[in-house]
């Protein structure tokens, strides 16, 4: 299926392409092409993105554009008549696809969005320095355009530049511009900005292609850096103090250097939040299903680390409303919107306990909340709305234990729980009784492993 579409025709056309194009999702399926004649842009730098990043659906958009043509630029950016040039950053709307620039003298094809900007701001210049006064614009005829494209001849092997240029890529560029009506006098490089901007587009989308998004090739990094993390874990529980500790108190070269780790992890699935959220939706819920294990395990090793590094701060409260990053909030959702299977699920945390991480990535920002309600109480400072917080403290770890989420770690002699049970045990003293009291008193949490 061809969708085709002239002016603000073609900005339907492709975005009745898009609804197609997600709503198919057999394997083997033909896609549809669009080709759009003189249409303006749609979408800003997310939609760009997305598309552009999927290397499947950025080909099936062909737009052609003459260069008389003022619409296809009309929202790449904000024109001024007395500016030397225009910045093609500026502008709210982005283009995505391939794009088919046409002139009296050719016709050039570009598909990096950054070069097809740049080179219809240049376009809209020429036009605009060129312009006799008071013309009006008039609708461009694509039927001649189309007709002129057919009976096109192109010779091999012929070079049409009028001087020798060394460099291949910047030769392309000239006959290209040539080829739309810019750049006549065929000035190198080095003297032509335009040209040199071409040549760092070009260059880096080559290099964009190459790579593609493919995350896989920077998770066997990040594994490593796992791999370490959990090391650092393993070490921490030999000192009796767990890593959550041993990283808040920072005592030691190690922990200096689990900075280090923490940042390349957090940048590498920020970055993968941000990837899949700009993901059309079909493919966004299938792609993070496959990394949802990675991005689980993540959060619960890390984000105990960004906890500890916000209450180490003096006065900081409630880090899940003032601190949380929103990529973590994300992951967990999306673990939620996944399901988790109910056969032996308990079962099976019992048996592996002693390895595991605590489920509630969130887990100790609860504790250093309780560790502030107890501070409060020894200054006699909200009395009741305190002791409220800390019995929903205590039936909060009471359901994490029963369900066997919780690491073992948090029992560690050095560890920020247990500070919270000493200091909460004398302030409600030996006639106080419940369930977690009864636990830790009666020492049952030797057997949590």
């Amino acid at each position: 299926m061809i969708v085709t579409g002239h002016c603000l025709g073609g900005s339907v056309a492709s975005l009745f392409t898009l609804w197609l194009l997600e709503s198919i999702n057999r394997p083997g399926t033909k896609r549809p092409l669009c080709i759009t004649f003189g249409a303006p842009l749609i979408g800003d730098k997310g939609l760009q993105q997305a598309i552009s990043q999927n290397l499947m659906w950025n080909s099936d958009f062909l737009h052609v554009a003459a260069s008389q043509d003022l619409v296809p630029r009309l929202f790449i950016s904000p024109y001024n008549p007395n500016a030397m040039e225009i910045d093609s950053q500026t502008g709210i709307y982005k283009p995505f696809g391939i794009f088919l620039l046409c002139s009296e003298y050719g016709c050039s094809s570009l598909e990096d969005p950054e070069a097809v900007s740049e080179v219809l701001v240049a376009m809209d210049l020429e036009i605009a320095r060129n312009k006799p006064p008071n013309e009006q614009w008039h609708m461009i005829d694509y039927g001649a355009v189309v007709k002129r494209l057919m009976s096109t001849v192109r010779f091999k092997g012929i070079s049409q530049l009028s001087e020798m240029i060394e460099c291949p890529l910047q030769a392309g560029i000239v006959l290209q511009l040539q080829a739309i009506g810019l750049n006549r006098r065929q000035q190198s490089g080095d003297s032509n900005p335009l040209i040199a901007k071409l040549e760092k587009c070009e260059e880096a989308f080559v290099s964009k292609r190459k790579m593609g998004f493919d995350p896989s090739k920077k998770l066997n990094k990040r594994k490593e850096d796992m791999a370490k993390l959990e090391w650092y874990k393993k070490v921490s529980k030999s000192e009796d103090k767990g890593y959550y500790d041993s990283y808040k108190n920072r005592g030691s070269k190690k922990d200096l250097h689990v900075v280090t780790f923490k940042k390349s992890l957090t940048n590498y699935w920020k970055e993968m939040v941000a990837e899949v959220e700009r993901m059309p939706q079909k493919e966004e819920a299938s792609f993070r299903t496959r990394w949802l294990y990675g991005g689980t395990n993540y959060r619960r090793m890390v984000e105990p680390l960004d906890i500890a590094d916000y209450y180490k701060e003096n006065g900081k409260k409630d880090y899940k409303a003032n601190g949380r990053s929103e990529h973590y909030i994300k992951l967990e959702k999306w673990l939620e919107e996944a399901g988790k299977p109910l056969s032996s699920q308990v079962i099976t945390r019992k048996q592996n306990v002693s390895a595991s991480l605590t489920e509630d990535s969130c887990f100790w920002a609860h504790v250093e909340e309780a560790l502030i309600q107890c501070e409060l109480l020894r200054n006699g400072q909200e009395e009741e709305s305190t002791r409220k917080k800390l019995i929903e403290f205590e039936e909060y770890v009471m359901e994490q234990i029963k369900e066997y989420a919780v690491s073992p770690e948090i029992f560690l002699g050095g560890s920020s729980f247990m500070q919270w049970w000493k200091d909460y045990e004398q302030i409600v003293g030996t006639s106080y009784k419940s369930q977690l009291t009864d636990f830790m008193k009666s020492r049952l949490y030797q057997q949590y492993h």
